[in-house]
Protein backbone atom coordinates (compact mmCIF):
# COMPACT_ATOMS: atom_id res chain seq x y z
CA UNK A 1 0.00 0.00 0.00
CA UNK A 2 1.28 3.47 -1.02
CA UNK A 3 0.71 6.52 1.35
CA UNK A 4 0.45 10.43 0.36
CA UNK A 5 0.90 12.89 3.24
CA UNK A 6 -1.00 16.31 2.32
CA UNK A 7 -3.26 18.12 4.25
CA UNK A 8 -6.17 19.67 3.13
CA UNK A 9 -6.00 23.15 1.69
CA UNK A 10 -8.73 25.51 2.11
CA UNK A 11 -9.07 29.04 -0.04
CA UNK A 12 -12.11 30.57 0.75
CA UNK A 13 -12.61 34.17 1.11
CA UNK A 14 -15.54 36.98 1.40
CA UNK A 15 -16.00 35.74 -2.08
CA UNK A 16 -17.54 32.42 -1.06
CA UNK A 17 -20.52 33.98 1.22
CA UNK A 18 -23.50 34.02 -1.75
CA UNK A 19 -27.06 35.35 -1.01
CA UNK A 20 -29.71 33.05 -1.74
CA UNK A 21 -29.87 31.23 -4.99
CA UNK A 22 -26.21 31.67 -6.01
CA UNK A 23 -23.83 28.77 -6.28
CA UNK A 24 -20.50 28.07 -4.11
CA UNK A 25 -17.69 30.46 -5.51
CA UNK A 26 -16.39 28.27 -8.59
CA UNK A 27 -12.95 29.86 -8.02
CA UNK A 28 -13.24 28.63 -4.83
CA UNK A 29 -14.06 25.14 -5.33
CA UNK A 30 -11.25 24.41 -7.73
CA UNK A 31 -8.83 25.34 -5.09
CA UNK A 32 -10.12 23.73 -2.65
CA UNK A 33 -9.17 19.94 -2.48
CA UNK A 34 -12.07 18.22 -1.12
CA UNK A 35 -13.22 18.77 -4.63
CA UNK A 36 -16.87 20.43 -4.64
CA UNK A 37 -19.48 20.20 -7.18
CA UNK A 38 -19.85 24.11 -7.62
CA UNK A 39 -22.85 24.15 -9.94
CA UNK A 40 -25.53 22.01 -7.92
CA UNK A 41 -26.01 19.26 -5.00
CA UNK A 42 -25.10 15.48 -6.73
CA UNK A 43 -27.11 14.66 -9.41
CA UNK A 44 -29.30 11.19 -9.80
CA UNK A 45 -27.35 7.89 -9.91
CA UNK A 46 -25.58 7.78 -12.96
CA UNK A 47 -25.70 5.84 -15.31
CA UNK A 48 -22.86 3.25 -15.78
CA UNK A 49 -21.79 4.64 -19.04
CA UNK A 50 -21.70 7.98 -17.77
CA UNK A 51 -18.12 8.15 -16.59
CA UNK A 52 -15.11 6.02 -15.61
CA UNK A 53 -12.51 6.73 -12.91
CA UNK A 54 -10.45 8.18 -15.52
CA UNK A 55 -12.74 11.12 -15.64
CA UNK A 56 -14.00 11.36 -12.32
CA UNK A 57 -12.35 14.09 -9.52
CA UNK A 58 -8.96 13.33 -8.08
CA UNK A 59 -6.69 14.29 -5.63
CA UNK A 60 -4.00 13.38 -3.27
CA UNK A 61 -5.22 11.81 0.18
CA UNK A 62 -4.17 13.43 3.15
CA UNK A 63 -1.92 12.24 6.40
CA UNK A 64 -2.94 8.77 7.48
CA UNK A 65 -4.75 7.39 4.54
CA UNK A 66 -3.37 4.67 2.80
CA UNK A 67 -4.00 4.00 -0.98
CA UNK A 68 -3.50 0.05 -2.47
CA UNK A 69 -1.31 0.36 -5.30
CA UNK A 70 -3.82 0.04 -8.47
CA UNK A 71 -6.87 1.68 -7.00
CA UNK A 72 -7.22 4.24 -8.85
CA UNK A 73 -7.14 2.20 -12.08
CA UNK A 74 -10.23 0.32 -13.48
CA UNK A 75 -11.27 -0.23 -16.72
CA UNK A 76 -14.94 -0.94 -15.15
CA UNK A 77 -17.32 2.74 -15.58
CA UNK A 78 -18.43 4.14 -12.17
CA UNK A 79 -21.94 4.05 -11.22
CA UNK A 80 -23.40 6.33 -8.10
CA UNK A 81 -25.14 4.45 -5.64
CA UNK A 82 -28.20 5.45 -3.80
CA UNK A 83 -27.08 7.83 -0.79
CA UNK A 84 -29.07 8.54 2.42
CA UNK A 85 -28.40 12.35 1.48
CA UNK A 86 -29.39 15.01 -1.21
CA UNK A 87 -26.37 18.16 -0.89
CA UNK A 88 -27.45 21.86 -1.40
CA UNK A 89 -24.71 24.93 -2.40
CA UNK A 90 -22.23 24.67 0.61
CA UNK A 91 -22.79 28.77 1.85
CA UNK A 92 -20.55 29.76 4.77
CA UNK A 93 -20.92 32.34 6.95
CA UNK A 94 -17.64 34.41 8.29
CA UNK A 95 -17.52 31.97 11.36
CA UNK A 96 -17.58 28.73 9.04
CA UNK A 97 -14.96 29.90 6.51
CA UNK A 98 -12.66 30.96 9.43
CA UNK A 99 -12.83 27.50 10.61
CA UNK A 100 -12.28 26.14 7.39
CA UNK A 101 -9.06 28.28 6.92
CA UNK A 102 -7.75 27.47 10.24
CA UNK A 103 -8.75 24.39 11.95
CA UNK A 104 -9.25 22.50 8.67
CA UNK A 105 -5.42 20.96 8.65
CA UNK A 106 -6.24 19.65 12.55
CA UNK A 107 -9.65 18.08 12.22
CA UNK A 108 -10.29 17.04 9.10
CA UNK A 109 -9.04 14.18 7.33
CA UNK A 110 -8.90 14.52 3.74
CA UNK A 111 -9.68 10.93 1.70
CA UNK A 112 -9.28 10.42 -2.25
CA UNK A 113 -12.33 10.41 -3.85
CA UNK A 114 -13.90 8.01 -6.62
CA UNK A 115 -16.69 9.04 -9.00
CA UNK A 116 -18.40 12.02 -6.84
CA UNK A 117 -17.43 15.09 -4.05
CA UNK A 118 -18.68 12.55 -1.57
CA UNK A 119 -17.27 9.68 -2.29
CA UNK A 120 -14.39 7.54 -1.55
CA UNK A 121 -11.97 5.43 -3.57
CA UNK A 122 -12.11 1.86 -3.33
CA UNK A 123 -8.50 1.11 -1.97
CA UNK A 124 -8.20 3.56 0.39
CA UNK A 125 -7.82 2.91 3.98
CA UNK A 126 -7.15 4.88 7.41
CA UNK A 127 -4.06 4.33 9.24
CA UNK A 128 -5.27 5.24 12.62
CA UNK A 129 -2.14 5.20 14.44
CA UNK A 130 -0.84 7.85 12.27
CA UNK A 131 -3.81 10.14 12.33
CA UNK A 132 -4.16 9.64 15.97
CA UNK A 133 -0.87 8.94 17.11
CA UNK A 134 -1.71 6.31 19.20
CA UNK A 135 -3.94 3.50 19.33
CA UNK A 136 -7.51 3.63 21.40
CA UNK A 137 -10.95 2.32 21.02
CA UNK A 138 -12.50 4.22 17.63
CA UNK A 139 -16.54 5.47 17.52
CA UNK A 140 -17.51 6.49 14.32
CA UNK A 141 -20.50 9.19 13.98
CA UNK A 142 -22.60 9.15 11.32
CA UNK A 143 -24.15 12.42 10.18
CA UNK A 144 -21.92 14.90 12.73
CA UNK A 145 -24.55 17.72 12.43
CA UNK A 146 -23.45 20.34 13.93
CA UNK A 147 -20.92 18.44 15.89
CA UNK A 148 -22.71 18.54 19.55
CA UNK A 149 -22.35 14.90 20.25
CA UNK A 150 -19.05 14.53 18.50
CA UNK A 151 -17.03 17.65 20.77
CA UNK A 152 -18.67 16.96 23.62
CA UNK A 153 -18.27 13.23 24.30
CA UNK A 154 -14.64 13.71 22.80
CA UNK A 155 -13.48 15.94 25.29
CA UNK A 156 -15.96 13.82 27.75
CA UNK A 157 -13.45 10.50 26.83
CA UNK A 158 -9.94 11.97 25.75
CA UNK A 159 -8.76 7.67 26.64
CA UNK A 160 -10.94 6.73 23.36
CA UNK A 161 -10.57 8.19 19.45
CA UNK A 162 -13.56 9.18 17.31
CA UNK A 163 -14.41 10.13 13.81
CA UNK A 164 -17.39 11.77 12.36
CA UNK A 165 -18.90 11.74 8.58
CA UNK A 166 -20.83 14.37 7.15
CA UNK A 167 -21.78 15.97 4.01
CA UNK A 168 -22.62 19.38 4.39
CA UNK A 169 -19.60 21.74 4.22
CA UNK A 170 -21.02 24.18 6.59
CA UNK A 171 -21.96 21.60 9.33
CA UNK A 172 -18.55 20.36 9.05
CA UNK A 173 -17.26 23.98 9.55
CA UNK A 174 -19.44 24.18 12.85
CA UNK A 175 -18.26 21.28 13.45
CA UNK A 176 -14.29 22.52 13.71
CA UNK A 177 -15.19 25.27 15.81
CA UNK A 178 -16.73 23.04 18.21
CA UNK A 179 -14.24 20.54 18.12
CA UNK A 180 -11.38 23.56 18.96
CA UNK A 181 -13.56 25.08 21.70
CA UNK A 182 -13.96 21.35 23.68
CA UNK A 183 -10.41 20.99 23.26
CA UNK A 184 -11.23 17.67 21.70
CA UNK A 185 -7.97 16.81 19.76
CA UNK A 186 -8.73 13.09 19.79
CA UNK A 187 -11.95 13.39 17.07
CA UNK A 188 -11.59 14.32 13.39
CA UNK A 189 -14.04 14.68 10.61
CA UNK A 190 -14.42 13.33 7.21
CA UNK A 191 -16.20 14.56 4.08
CA UNK A 192 -17.74 11.62 2.52
CA UNK A 193 -20.86 9.67 2.60
CA UNK A 194 -20.46 7.37 5.54
CA UNK A 195 -21.44 4.28 3.74
CA UNK A 196 -18.49 4.72 1.80
CA UNK A 197 -16.54 5.09 4.41
CA UNK A 198 -17.19 2.65 6.43
CA UNK A 199 -16.42 0.51 3.41
CA UNK A 200 -13.47 1.92 2.52
CA UNK A 201 -11.92 3.76 5.02
CA UNK A 202 -12.10 0.43 7.97
CA UNK A 203 -11.18 -2.98 7.69
CA UNK A 204 -13.22 -5.75 10.06
CA UNK A 205 -13.47 -5.04 13.63
CA UNK A 206 -11.77 -1.62 13.64
CA UNK A 207 -15.26 0.01 15.23
CA UNK A 208 -15.39 -0.12 19.11
CA UNK A 209 -18.80 1.75 18.92
CA UNK A 210 -20.89 3.46 16.34
CA UNK A 211 -23.77 6.21 16.36
CA UNK A 212 -26.45 7.29 14.16
CA UNK A 213 -28.58 9.51 15.93
CA UNK A 214 -31.32 11.52 14.41
CA UNK A 215 -30.67 10.37 10.69
CA UNK A 216 -32.85 11.94 7.90
CA UNK A 217 -36.26 9.78 8.11
CA UNK A 218 -37.02 9.86 4.30
CA UNK A 219 -40.70 9.56 5.04
CA UNK A 220 -42.31 8.89 1.41
CA UNK A 221 -42.27 5.21 0.71
CA UNK A 222 -40.20 5.74 -2.70
CA UNK A 223 -37.39 7.65 -0.51
CA UNK A 224 -37.08 4.59 2.08
CA UNK A 225 -34.14 3.33 -0.15
CA UNK A 226 -32.28 5.89 0.79
CA UNK A 227 -32.72 5.59 4.45
CA UNK A 228 -29.17 5.08 6.41
CA UNK A 229 -30.61 1.85 8.29
CA UNK A 230 -31.11 -1.05 5.77
CA UNK A 231 -30.21 -3.96 5.37
CA UNK A 232 -27.06 -3.41 3.70
CA UNK A 233 -26.02 -0.76 6.00
CA UNK A 234 -26.73 -3.19 8.95
CA UNK A 235 -24.67 -5.85 7.63
CA UNK A 236 -21.94 -3.15 6.97
CA UNK A 237 -21.77 -2.01 10.28
CA UNK A 238 -21.74 -5.36 11.76
CA UNK A 239 -18.40 -6.48 9.58
CA UNK A 240 -16.75 -3.19 10.76
CA UNK A 241 -17.70 -3.16 14.90
CA UNK A 242 -15.29 -5.31 16.93
CA UNK A 243 -17.34 -8.36 19.13
CA UNK A 244 -18.66 -6.46 21.69
CA UNK A 245 -18.89 -3.30 19.94
CA UNK A 246 -22.02 -0.96 20.27
CA UNK A 247 -24.30 0.25 17.53
CA UNK A 248 -26.31 3.58 18.97
CA UNK A 249 -29.07 4.95 17.37
CA UNK A 250 -31.78 7.21 17.91
CA UNK A 251 -34.72 9.19 16.41
CA UNK A 252 -38.21 11.18 16.77
CA UNK A 253 -39.90 9.25 13.99
CA UNK A 254 -41.74 6.67 14.94
CA UNK A 255 -42.03 4.87 11.95
CA UNK A 256 -37.89 5.23 10.88
CA UNK A 257 -37.56 3.72 15.15
CA UNK A 258 -39.77 0.65 14.15
CA UNK A 259 -38.05 0.59 10.59
CA UNK A 260 -34.92 0.33 12.11
CA UNK A 261 -35.70 -2.33 14.37
CA UNK A 262 -36.62 -5.01 12.39
CA UNK A 263 -33.54 -4.23 10.44
CA UNK A 264 -31.35 -4.56 13.32
CA UNK A 265 -33.23 -7.59 14.05
CA UNK A 266 -32.69 -9.29 11.32
CA UNK A 267 -29.17 -9.01 11.56
CA UNK A 268 -28.23 -12.29 13.34
CA UNK A 269 -24.21 -10.67 15.04
CA UNK A 270 -26.69 -7.97 16.74
CA UNK A 271 -28.53 -8.35 19.68
CA UNK A 272 -30.19 -5.60 21.23
CA UNK A 273 -28.67 -3.92 25.29
CA UNK A 274 -31.24 -3.29 28.12
CA UNK A 275 -34.24 -3.37 25.20
CA UNK A 276 -37.88 -2.86 27.12
CA UNK A 277 -40.76 -4.85 25.44
CA UNK A 278 -41.07 -2.72 22.98
CA UNK A 279 -38.03 -3.57 21.76
CA UNK A 280 -35.82 0.15 22.32
CA UNK A 281 -33.81 0.95 24.95
CA UNK A 282 -33.40 3.42 27.27
CA UNK A 283 -31.92 6.88 26.80
CA UNK A 284 -28.34 6.51 26.48
CA UNK A 285 -27.80 9.17 29.79
CA UNK A 286 -24.22 10.60 27.82
CA UNK A 287 -26.19 11.66 24.73
CA UNK A 288 -26.08 15.12 24.79
CA UNK A 289 -29.96 16.92 23.62
CA UNK A 290 -29.12 18.23 20.27
CA UNK A 291 -31.39 20.89 18.40
CA UNK A 292 -33.21 18.14 16.82
CA UNK A 293 -33.86 16.09 19.51
CA UNK A 294 -35.44 19.20 20.54
CA UNK A 295 -36.87 19.81 17.74
CA UNK A 296 -38.76 16.09 17.95
CA UNK A 297 -39.65 16.52 21.75
CA UNK A 298 -41.30 20.30 20.85
CA UNK A 299 -43.45 18.86 18.53
CA UNK A 300 -44.33 16.37 20.72
CA UNK A 301 -43.07 13.35 19.11
CA UNK A 302 -41.43 10.35 21.07
CA UNK A 303 -37.53 9.73 21.19
CA UNK A 304 -36.67 6.16 20.36
CA UNK A 305 -33.12 4.97 21.52
CA UNK A 306 -31.71 1.68 19.81
CA UNK A 307 -28.52 0.14 21.31
CA UNK A 308 -27.49 -3.28 19.91
CA UNK A 309 -24.03 -5.37 20.65
CA UNK A 310 -22.08 -7.13 18.02
CA UNK A 311 -22.25 -10.77 18.75
CA UNK A 312 -19.27 -13.30 18.25
CA UNK A 313 -19.78 -15.55 15.32
CA UNK A 314 -19.71 -18.82 17.17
Amino acid sequence: MSKYSCSPTFDVDRRSITSAGEHFNHRVAQSHRLSFDPVRPDPAPLDPTDASPAQARRHQPGLGVEVSAGAHRSGDRVRRGVVSFVRRSPRMNVSQQRAMNTLASTYLIDVPRDATSTSVAPGSRLDLPAIFGRTAPLTVEIGVGSGDVLAALAAAHPERDFIGFEVYLPSIATTLNKLENAGASNARVIMADATAGLDHLFGPADLDELWTFFADPWHKKRHHKRRIVNPDTARLVTSRLRPGGLWRLATDWDDYAHWMLEVLSAEPLLKPVDAGPDGFSPRWPERPVTRYENKGLTAGRTIHDLTWRRVDES
